[in-house]
């Protein structure tokens, strides 16, 4: 199941890149977002900014899927942040996998300039590798990743 997801952020490309490339603020999203554990590290890797997050969250799922899944679940991210592309727009591959589980989610994050302020597309193909029932639970893998990524905004441009 695809997600397609667009926020604007009022400050320029570089600001809010600093945001959301920092140990800092990412450990204050998942204290936003209630994760009763959470580690955040920040690499660079030749030019490449890595972001990992591994969180135990609340699975607020339907119970249908509550059952397969538990109460809680582990949350790993994975974000390779390139260089500037020369004109201003930053690029991430993302990567969400649910941990024990056959759910993850593989796209890209584009960061670019709009009007004086910036916009973070987040674009992703979302998979639960279950025979017969995958394809109802991804639907509902994608409104829990699409409120994470809303909070997650709705906190960072409080922070701009």
């Amino acid at each position: 199941m695809k997600i397609n997801k667009s926020y604007d952020y009022p400050a320029d490309v570089q600001q809010v890149f600093d945001l959301v490339t920092s140990k800092e603020f990412r450990e204050e999203c998942c204290v936003y977002q209630d994760s009763p554990e959470y580690s955040v590290d920040v690499t660079d890797e030749d030019g490449t900014t890595v972001i990992r997050i591994e969180r135990k969250e609340r699975n607020d799922l339907p119970d249908f899927v509550k059952r397969l899944t538990g109460e809680y679940v582990k949350v790993i991210q994975v974000e390779k942040w390139a260089p500037d592309d020369g004109s201003g727009v930053r690029t991430a591959q993302i990567f969400v996998d649910i941990v024990g589980q056959p759910a993850q989610m593989k796209g890209t994050s584009t960061l670019s300039a709009s009007n004086g302020s910036s916009v973070l597309a987040v674009n992703g193909d979302i998979k639960v590798a279950i025979p017969l029932i995958g394809r109802k639970i991804e639907p509902e893998i994608a409104k829990a990743i699409s409120a994470s990524l809303d909070k997650d905004v709705e906190l960072g441009s409080t922070k701009l």
